[in-house]
């Protein structure tokens, strides 16, 4: 797990969300809410753990990206950390 988290560490980066905006529209982006470790949610996506998932996803720590979140990202220009796991683009908005 700890190799893992490490991984992903490396490979997370800012990114403006218009460069996300074509794998939105192939809804391959996921919004990490502020009260939820990116790189925690992304390993428990890279070891399948659906139980933890499905409770964030519960939760609506972890959800698609709305298409009002995503105007609103649009309009604002915003950068955000985001980190893939695939198939998924995992973002949080961190200022």
């Amino acid at each position: 797990m700890q190799e893992v988290k490490e991984k992903l560490n490396l490979e997370t980066a800012r990114i403006s969300w218009k460069e996300l905006e074509r794998f939105f529209a192939q809804g391959m982006v996921l919004n990490v809410t502020g009260s939820l470790d990116l790189i925690e949610a992304g390993c428990a996506i890279a070891k399948d753990d659906t139980q933890q998932v499905q409770r964030w996803l519960k939760g609506e720590q972890l959800a698609k990206v709305s298409d009002q979140q995503a105007l609103e990202w649009h309009e604002l220009d915003t950068e955000l950390w985001s980190v893939v796991v695939r198939p998924w683009i995992l973002v949080q908005d961190r200022p």
